[in-house]
């Protein structure tokens, strides 16, 4: 559970992203720090990141349902296409810290 001070800060920093607007170094370290061992994290981060790679989703589309349930990986280069190795599907299935805290 994220504290009301670290949430506000975390939002912030998720709208300059979602936005496109200017993020300094030392917060995108700090929230990726965050997002990596706090679930309520990872999603206010990669909720952003959708939004500022596919723009907000249509009203009561299908991409604004996947948008609000936080399904899929937002960023379409990391899809995997076509055969893989195993050694690289098994990185692609690496789950992130925080769940192993669950």
């Amino acid at each position: 559970m994220l504290s009301t001070k670290t949430r506000l800060r975390l939002q912030a920093i998720a709208d300059k992203i979602a936005n496109h607007e200017e993020v300094s170094f030392t917060e995108m370290q700090w929230a990726q720090k965050l997002a990596d061992h706090n679930r309520s994290a990872y999603s206010i981060l990669r909720t952003a990141r959708r939004l500022s790679i596919n723009g907000k989703p249509e009203k009561d589309s299908l991409d604004e349902l996947i948008t609000g349930l936080d399904l899929g990986d937002p960023d379409p280069s990391t899809h995997l296409i076509g055969p893989q190795d195993p050694d690289t599907l098994a990185q692609w299935f690496k789950a992130p810290k925080w769940l192993k805290n669950d």
